[in-house]
């Protein structure tokens, strides 16, 4: 049987080397292009200097030829333009007498490229300043061109020479330049600059993988953070600070951020198992056992039988309580994400809890004290706000026992509300007030329990507060009673108000969206209790 084929890993190329090769094609790019520029220049100005120099030659010959009023010939040309030796010192001059160095045509005719010819006015070579193959053009008027000759490209410069005196063609004068020393000095400047592209592209490939080290030093650090994460989900390990405080910084701050949240969610997640599989631990327990005695013997006996029923159905109904409120408590972790832009005014939904409450327990004295001038907004959930009171409420009420009185109260400072609730019932002792909003706490277990409650409507309101970058306290004295004290941050700046809908009304809104256990009393009426859900036993006061 064939084996099944592997596939291969790719290789992995290093970003740091993908950085330094791209960024050495483009700084090869560039200087090429520089170069070129540079080369055509340089080239452009050699070529213009050969030009000139045919076109001097060429005046200096027309100069000394012109004055002849007849076609020249051999003789004539040869004696303006061929040097004469004398025996008396051995003084070079020329025809008419100047010293041949001074002589600008002779310096002319000294250099190694430059090939001077004279032709008659039929073509015929008159003069030539060295041995050399040229091939001869006629022309009626001065022009300098490049040609070809022998497969190399040269430099001709032609021109009628015209009688000063008549004005009659006595002849033709023809300078062609080799264009050696161009050549010589083009390849030079081209061996420079492509040596100079070289260690560009060079030193630009060293320090653009030293600057992508350093550069990527930052992202090692969130690769070997991401793999310890990876192997350790329960790993407490985070990016480091970096100081270059750039993308890379931004980064490695979301980075941190979604791994405290993960840890977060994780942590929550084992906390709910532990805390739920505690909690109905005795319930299961107990109706276990129920179920066991009336399988025996207590089925057949009435009074056992509806006793077990009855302590099963209360045990399961505290299961179903228990189970709602720890769903509420689950969902209160993700405010952040679910309900971040809500918009509440404070006042309208404090005011409907305490005429709800003032309906709902007509024994109880409820007084209301409102320091605030105008409607308060602030960032929350109206649900969830009208939640957590009624969770403080319901606790104050059910602690009251002696003296049935509720005092509320709402006000401002600067940039905060502050809402107070205040009882009078038995108080909680100084060791048992950072407790409170622990989850299950309870201050006394057995009268907690008798009064229905699970412990945990103080940790939902206790989230859900600090969700809403709010915070929440207690100031407790044992015999006297408690204050709990909320603050959220007000709205300074408020959005554009909609036009009014008469079809939706804070009280009519729609609660299709709203996550199951979540408590909304927005619908309540008069007469309707509080949810059990939300009772909280982690108080005694």
């Amino acid at each position: 049987m064939s084996q099944p084929k592997t596939k291969q890993k790719k290789r992995k190329t290093s970003l740091k080397w993908k950085w330094a090769f791209f960024t050495s094609i483009g700084v090869l790019a560039i200087v090429v292009i520089f170069s070129v520029l540079i080369f055509n220049r340089f080239t452009n100005v050699l070529l213009q200097q050969e030009r000139a120099h045919i076109d001097n030659t060429l005046s200096t010959v027309s100069s000394r030829l012109s004055n002849y009023s007849s076609p020249l010939s051999k003789g004539d040309v040869a004696y303006y333009l061929k040097p004469k030796i004398t025996n008396s010192n051995d003084q070079v001059t020329q025809a008419d007498g100047n010293d041949l160095y001074s002589n600008s045509l002779i310096v002319n005719f000294s250099r190694d490229n430059i090939l001077v010819n004279v032709y008659d006015v039929n073509g015929k070579e008159l003069f030539e300043s060295r041995k050399g193959a040229v091939k001869y053009y006629n022309s009626n008027k001065r022009k300098i061109f490049t040609s070809r000759q022998d497969g190399r490209q040269v430099m001709v410069g032609a021109e009628p020479l015209i009688s000063k005196k008549n004005g009659s063609l006595i002849g033709y004068a023809q300078v062609t330049d080799k264009l050696d020393n161009y050549r010589a000095t083009a390849n030079k400047l081209l061996v420079i600059l492509v040596i100079l592209v070289m260690i560009s592209v060079l030193l630009t490939m060293i320090f653009a993988y030293i600057l992508a080290q350093e550069l990527l030093r930052p992202i090692n650090s969130i690769q070997k953070t991401i793999n310890e994460v990876k192997s350790d989900p329960d790993s407490d390990a985070r990016v480091p600070a970096f100081r270059s405080n750039d993308e890379l910084t931004d980064l490695a701050e979301l980075l941190n951020g979604m791994l405290d949240q993960t840890k977060r969610y994780i942590d929550q997640q084992q906390q709910f198992v532990e805390d739920v599989s505690h909690e109905l631990r005795t319930p299961v327990a107990v109706i276990q056992g129920h179920i066991d005695m009336l399988l025996r013997w207590g089925k057949d006996d009435p009074e056992v039988l509806e006793e077990s029923l009855k302590a099963s159905l209360q045990e399961t109904n505290r299961m179903k309580s228990l189970v709602s409120e720890m769903l509420d408590l689950s969902r209160a972790e993700q405010i952040e994400i679910n309900y971040g832009e809500e918009i509440t005014d404070v006042n309208q939904v404090f005011e409907q809890v305490y005429n709800d409450f003032k309906m709902i327990h007509p024994d109880f004295t409820f007084t209301f004290d409102d320091d605030t001038h105008n409607d308060v907004y602030v960032k929350i959930y109206r649900n969830h706000l009208e939640q957590v009171l009624v969770i403080l409420l319901d606790n104050a009420i059910k602690y009251s026992t002696k003296r049935k009185e509720v005092h509320l109260s709402l006000s401002t400072s600067l940039s905060m509300v502050n809402i107070a609730i205040q009882d009078f019932g038995e108080g909680i002792s100084e060791a048992d007030k950072q407790k409170v909003f622990n989850r299950f706490y309870r201050v006394d277990k057995a009268r907690s329990r008798d009064k229905g409650g699970n412990g945990l409507g103080l940790s939902i309101a206790h989230r859900l507060i600090e969700a809403y970058h709010g915070n929440i306290w207690i100031e407790s004295s044992l015999g006297y009673g408690s204050i709990f004290q909320i603050n959220l941050p007000i709205m300074q700046n408020m959005p554009e108000e909609e036009p009014d809908d008469e079809s939706k009304t804070p009280d009519s809104e729609d609660n299709s969206e709203l996550p199951e256990g979540i408590l909304d009393t927005s619908k309540e009426k008069p007469n309707q209790q509080p949810h059990d859900s939300q009772d909280d036993n982690s108080k005694t006061n």
